[in-house]
């Protein structure tokens, strides 16, 4: 009786909340509700910690190499054509990079928005190939607590970002995130050529550091709320939560760029591998 109760008041506050959704996103695949995308996410996660080794122990790795080039290529340009939309509905075309709230008008600008805002939360989905082909490839030492978090929670929170708030400043750790995904998965593209092409990534180096100040920008940007005075942003929780996520991974980056050039040391392989193929 008591649990009938709390699924009753639990589904009538569901009700009320939704109520505020963007009206726009009506119909729009995935959007109905947060369910879908998270029975996808669930089955992501039990597929790569525990069917996937499991079915995988007793037979040989699969050679992917011409399907990891064409994914990583195929990401390459998807991060292209979003970075290009991301400038073009506002990062480029009035966004001061300070106050952006969310424009919630049906002009062909706040659509685009949108239109852009649903196919990054699209792409989170496309990239849990990344740790699929981990499981096929038998690279299991990959597949890290850090690598399946930040592949399961980008999505999940991506969701509620679409449906409540596409646009304004909360879009600028995604407009960072495609453009750093066009150097990461050129890398790992020109990686699955095979060793005649690794002599063109000399630059691997660099790719450390373009993470950092990815993840410093993203602080940077989201931290200016806390000082600006009357930022009317419509939903302030949604700041709070990047501000964290930003911060949180800017920490491990720093940690790992101790290691790895201050003290030349190795880094471990949580970090190594959850982190520089994650972002």
């Amino acid at each position: 009786m008591a649990f009938s109760n709390l699924t009753s008041k639990a589904i009538l506050l569901y009700d009320e909340w939704i109520k505020d959704a963007d009206p726009r996103l009506e119909g729009w695949p995935l959007m109905s509700s947060p369910f879908p995308t998270t029975f996808i996410i669930g089955t992501y996660v039990y597929f790569v910690t525990s069917l996937g080794p499991k079915l995988m122990e007793n037979k040989k790795p699969f050679e992917l190499r011409q399907i990891m080039t064409f994914y990583n290529f195929s990401v390459v340009a998807l991060s292209l054509y979003m970075t290009y939309e991301f400038l073009m509905s506002g990062w480029a075309t009035g966004y001061s990079f300070r106050c952006d709230i969310v424009d919630y008008s049906r002009s062909p600008t706040a659509l685009r928005m949108v239109r852009t805002c649903w196919l990054y939360f699209f792409s989170k989905f496309i990239e849990l190939l990344d740790t699929i082909f981990f499981v096929l490839r038998k690279k299991n030492n990959q597949v890290t607590f850090l690598h399946v978090f930040h592949h399961s929670i980008m999505p999940w929170t991506w969701w509620f970002g679409v449906k409540f708030a596409a646009g304004g400043l909360g879009t600028f750790h995604a407009l960072l995130n495609c453009i750093v995904h066009v150097v990461m998965y050129t890398y790992y593209g020109i990686c699955s050529l095979g060793p005649a092409y690794h002599k063109y990534l000399w630059w691997k180096k660099y790719m450390t550091t373009i993470q950092l100040v990815q993840f410093i920008m993203i602080t940077v940007h989201i931290g200016q709320i806390y000082v600006m005075d009357d930022c009317p942003y419509q939903y302030p929780i949604f700041m709070f939560i990047i501000w964290l996520y930003g911060s949180m991974f800017l920490v491990l980056f720093l940690h790992f760029w101790y290691h790895a050039y201050t003290k030349g040391q190795r880094l471990p392989k949580m970090a190594k591998n959850g982190i520089s193929k994650d972002q």
